[in-house]
């Protein structure tokens, strides 16, 4: 899975992004992997995936807040299927925090 780094224009679609993935960040997107895209604002993002049969696009929109993102000088950045995850329901992905302690032997 990667991230897309700095900001993509929203109004593109598939082929759109597809054609990003290929000549911007110069990677393969019938490949299967999962490219992820933010908008200026950083409250959308656009996930790009092709499964072997097909292009999908999934878009989501926060009705508060803005998600994490890297800089523009990263490029792309990879991340877990875990941290995507948590990037999508507004968490920082970079710093999850645990919401229980262990417990302590004795």
């Amino acid at each position: 899975m990667w991230l897309a780094a700095g900001h993509t224009d929203m109004r593109r679609g598939m082929n759109g992004l597809a054609l990003q993935v290929q000549q911007a960040l110069e990677r393969d997107p019938h490949a299967g992997d999962l490219y992820v895209f933010r908008g200026r604002r950083g409250d959308l993002v656009k996930v790009l995936w092709h499964d072997g049969l097909g292009m999908s696009l999934y878009a989501k929109r926060l009705e508060r807040g803005r998600f994490i993102w890297p800089t523009p000088a990263d490029g792309t950045v990879a991340i877990s299927a875990s941290q995507l995850a948590y990037m999508l329901e507004g968490i920082d992905w970079r710093h999850p925090q645990r919401t229980w302690r262990p417990e302590m032997a004795g």
